[in-house]
């Protein structure tokens, strides 16, 4: 009878730290658990653009007139996206991220009457270009960067 007594108490201190371990950890567990379902399901949706994309489908315009102060808020947005990189995100979303801040400067260059490039280029190229299209969009008035 000892024995089991004895057993049990020491069978219940080996498992005491994972079970405090648990019970702390239990919320940041869940809470990974949410954030890699999303991400996966954010992949299948960016794979599913790509191959739309690659298939030669365009995607539909915009039915209604494009709002400059959106295009700059949603500039902002992205570009604080774009500079926190790949460790806060897989690369299949920073790509996603920077095609739709490319597009959007695109859109602001239309709308400002800015020169550019950026559907042309790839790699370096269209980093430096990227980086003169900002350039001469701020010179034109629009505010990319969002100073907290």
């Amino acid at each position: 009878m000892h024995i089991a007594v004895l057993g049990a108490a020491l069978l219940a201190l080996l498992c005491l730290p994972c079970a405090v371990a648990v019970l702390v950890g239990g919320d940041q567990l869940a809470a990974r658990r949410v954030w890699v379902r999303q991400g996966r399901a954010n992949a299948a949706m960016l794979r599913r653009l790509d191959r739309r994309l690659t298939a030669g489908m365009v995607l539909p315009a915009p039915r209604w007139p494009v709002c400059i102060e959106q295009l700059a808020a949603d500039l902002r947005r992205l570009d604080q996206q774009r500079q926190a990189g790949p460790a806060m995100c897989s690369e299949l979303w920073q790509a996603a991220v920077i095609r739709a801040y490319d597009e959007r400067l695109h859109l602001a260059s239309e709308c400002l009457g800015v020169t550019e490039q950026l559907r042309e280029l790839e790699g370096a190229a269209r980093d430096s270009e990227r980086l003169r299209v900002e350039i001469e969009l701020e010179s034109a008035g629009l505010s990319l960067r969002s100073w907290s």
